[in-house]
């Protein structure tokens, strides 16, 4: 692998995310500690003060209050009388600027005492550690209490943050590294076991199976490809049977075409009603050949959608009645007898020409397959979305395993290829492709011995 692919795979890019994101985590992190955190603290302490006096009016007994909480909190508090009486707590904490207060604490705390304000506030600068202290005062009603707050410096304990983060940096980018690997590695090998498979079913080898591997995504992954694959294999057959299918129909009327031209040229060329006869045989299988080639373009045309739909409204019961028509001759000769069952009229919106087609090929189809009675049946009646067509033979019928594949080409039970009477084997395949040119619903009905239905629902 080159440089330029080694910078474009999951693992490097997996690696270079994590390591990008935990030093931008760590740099937030810095940022806060050194920045903030004096703020955070100063606010923190605040909010201490405030609480302790918000419950000074709530307490039962403020001595046991004070004695606790100035211990608990870390600060000193004064407890001053109206009297002139008054109670240190805690005053041997660090900093307490109650227990020796200078000219200008005294000064502060003197202006509590000729104010009207219940609370004062002050941020100030103790004297004796050059420290940032709170200085709390609240009114109550047996006199003035005054809470301080000891600011400690943090700048020792920024350096120590920042030496910490260094070497929590280079752990932290190893940790990712080693974590990326892993994980990378984890989605990775499945997608390279995949890669290599699909490279071996793209070169033809259709045995291939794509495993899952417990990563939902990349088991809809494998379960896509071997669903392609089996789509592949189907299509594969299709193709030989289609070939074997296509040949043997070519080769047939090819082999008569041949024997019958050299029989008229060498034997019967001087016996007019002979001559005609194996002319005639000529004739019929050439118009088989032409058909089953128009056949094929016509399906190539459907499945690639050269040929555009050219719609237009008109009378579907009119059109059937005309192809029906058309097999007159196997009334006539071979007894076979067509019911229809339809409105008078029934107007759709399709292409005339293509439905005439589809119609006719499944006609044919229900001719071929229909019952010792001859008879096919064709139903038209009046749908919510339409009409609901129907061509019915009274044939042997077909079984479900087969009947999800009657709509392939040359597709055969038993594989064998076997000429039908009327047409070329890939008359179901054409009107399939017709009807889902048109969006129209379409589909099969059968039961064994009771003959096949199929049917369609053309929009008005």
């Amino acid at each position: 692998m080159n440089i330029r692919n080694k910078k474009n795979s999951f693992r490097f890019r997996t690696t270079l995310t994590i390591v990008f994101f935990s030093v931008f985590i760590l740099l937030l992190l810095y940022m806060f500690q050194n920045i903030y955190l004096n703020y955070f603290y100063e606010v923190h302490k605040i909010n201490q003060v405030e609480s302790i006096a918000s419950k000074i009016d709530s307490a039962s007994d403020l001595n046991a209050y004070f004695n606790r909480i100035s211990t608990e909190s870390d600060v000193c508090i004064e407890y001053l009388y109206t009297s002139g009486k008054a109670i240190l707590y805690n005053d041997n904490m660090k900093g307490c600027i109650l227990n020796n207060p200078s000219a200008n604490i005294l000064n502060l705390m003197q202006d509590m005492y000729s104010s009207s304000k219940d609370t004062i506030f002050y941020n100030i600068t103790n004297p004796r550690y050059s420290s940032k202290s709170f200085l709390y005062g609240k009114r109550v009603e047996s006199g003035y209490i005054f809470i301080n707050s000891q600011l400690e410096s943090l700048d020792e304990t920024n350096r120590i943050l920042r030496d910490q983060l260094i070497y929590l940096l280079i752990i932290i980018i190893v940790l990712a590294c080693i974590i990326a690997s892993l994980v990378s590695h984890t989605i990775t090998r499945p997608i390279f076991e995949i890669t290599k498979k699909a490279k071996k079913m793209g070169n033809g080898d259709l045995t291939v199976e794509f495993e899952k591997s417990g990563i939902s995504e990349i088991d809809e992954l494998s379960e896509t490809l071997n669903h392609a694959k089996n789509e592949m294999v189907k299509t594969d057959d299709y193709r030989r049977d289609l070939m074997a299918n296509v040949g043997h129909d070519l080769k047939t009327p090819l082999t008569l075409i041949k024997s019958y031209a050299e029989m008229v040229r060498d034997i019967t060329y001087k016996d007019g009603v002979k001559r005609n006869e194996h002319l005639n045989v000529i004739i019929k299988e050439s118009d088989r050949l032409n058909e089953l080639v128009n056949d094929i373009i016509q399906l190539s045309k459907l499945e690639s959608n050269v040929e555009s739909l050219n719609l237009e409204r008109y009378d579907l019961v009119g059109e059937i009645k005309e192809i029906i028509s058309k097999f007159e001759i196997l009334e006539l000769t071979e007894n076979y007898n067509f019911v229809l069952q339809a409105p008078e009229k029934a107007f759709i919106r399709a292409d005339k020409k293509k439905m005439g087609q589809a119609i006719y090929n499944l006609i044919n189809n229900a001719i071929n397959y229909t019952g010792d009675d001859m008879t096919v049946y064709i139903n038209i009646a009046k749908n919510k979305n339409g009409y609901l067509v129907e061509i019915i033979d009274t044939g042997k019928g077909i079984d479900e395993e087969t009947l999800q594949h009657v709509w392939n080409r040359y597709y055969k039970t038993d594989k064998k290829h076997k000429r039908n009477k009327i047409g070329t084997g890939l008359g179901l395949s054409i009107v399939r492709e017709i009807f889902e040119a048109h969006d129209f619903k379409y589909g099969v009905k059968s039961s064994l011995g009771k003959g096949t239905n199929f049917y369609f629902i053309p929009k008005k």
